[in-house]
């Protein structure tokens, strides 16, 4: 069983930033892809950015250049860093994992507010 532990949601202006962390343990055999998808009531969860165990990178178009992903050399952390947030980025975003399964964490909740 693999579990995925997201942190570092929460509520900011417009123009902010914010950083989500996800650490994966448990009986991990190794990830092909991380990633952060995010999703908002009434719509389909969508991705927003995935990275490979070869460090490509892919980023949906509305946050070119505003979000990075990375992560740790073990490739078990994966962090999104989100700059100039818009309220249009307001949703639960949810860490992914593919790798001999497909892993979900819990969510957490960005809000996006004057």
């Amino acid at each position: 069983q693999v579990q995925l532990a997201e942190s570092g949601g929460g509520s900011v202006q417009p123009g902010g930033s914010l950083r989500l962390s996800c650490t994966a343990s448990g009986r991990i055999i190794s990830f092909g892809t991380m990633g952060w998808y995010r999703q908002t009531p009434g719509k389909q969860r969508e991705l927003v950015a995935a990275i490979t165990g070869g460090g490509y990178t892919s980023y949906a178009d509305s946050v070119k250049g505003r979000f990075s992903i990375s992560r740790d050399r073990a490739f078990k952390t994966v962090n999104l860093q989100m700059n100039d947030l818009k309220p249009e980025d307001t949703a639960v975003y949810y860490c992914n994992a593919r790798g001999g399964g497909e892993y979900w964490g819990q969510g957490t909740q960005v809000t996006v507010s004057s």
